[in-house]
């Protein structure tokens, strides 16, 4: 399903919650709360350790952009490298739940991309810095349609896979995710309360790599639950 294309004033296309079944949320879009290193594999092809507890940050609204629509780079900011991740839509609020209580409150089954300006993101590292200005800058987060859920699916056995350029680059499982999904909604809402039209970005696995002008991606959920198709542009 293509995303609706909504403008804003200047003419930019605006992202806007939608499930792939053609029915509307009647969601507003609200913060986009990320897990870093949540593959054991991923966070060793970028030399980092392995956290101890889910490494949050948070992504704004304004990062989020239709995935279906060509992605922007920034010009003039180093490396901008993609990660593709599962992205769940929250429908109701969560406020310092157990994990029993997290499958209700997810409607929707997504695909994102974090997009890292991976140069800046070294530097603010070695600075001991936050990342946002490296994960949270305008078109960050490219977002697709919803798979609505109707039924709860089997969290630990989801699988997702991205191509660059015909290539098969990333193949996610959630079974090798090293904080389970329900359990890391549980663990993000004993910080921050989960609203309805929030969306929580589930970690990227091995794979990650630069982006260029002129590059095709594609990303696909479960044997085509979801596909979309994307292009980079400068």
């Amino acid at each position: 399903m293509a995303q609706v294309r909504v403008v804003n004033f200047f003419g930019e296309t605006m992202y806007r919650h939608q499930f792939t079944c053609g029915t509307d949320p009647q969601l507003n879009l609200g913060k986009i709360v990320c897990i870093g290193r949540n593959y054991a594999a991923h966070a060793a092809e970028l030399n980092n350790p392995i956290p101890r507890e889910p490494l949050l940050f948070i992504k704004p609204a304004s990062a989020v952009t239709p995935m279906a629509e060509p992605i922007k780079l920034p010009s003039g900011r180093g490396s901008c490298h993609f990660e593709g991740e599962l992205a769940l839509l929250i429908g109701r609020p969560l406020t310092n739940v157990d994990a029993a209580a997290v499958a209700p409150a997810i409607i929707g089954l997504g695909l994102a991309l974090d997009l890292t300006l991976r140069d800046l993101q070294a530097q603010l590292k070695e600075a001991a810095h936050p990342w946002e200005k490296a994960k949270g800058f305008d078109g960050a987060c490219p977002l697709s349609p919803f798979v609505k859920l109707d039924r709860t699916p089997a969290w630990n056995q989801l699988h997702y896979k991205l191509w660059l350029n015909d290539m098969l680059r990333q193949h996610g499982e959630s079974a090798h995710m090293l904080t389970p999904i329900t359990e890391l909604v549980a663990y993000i809402s004993s910080y921050f309360t989960l609203l309805p039209g929030d969306v929580v970005l589930t970690g990227t696995p091995a794979g990650v790599g630069a982006l260029k002008a002129g590059d095709r991606l594609r990303m696909e959920l479960e044997n085509g639950w979801l596909r979309v198709d994307t292009s980079i542009e400068l």
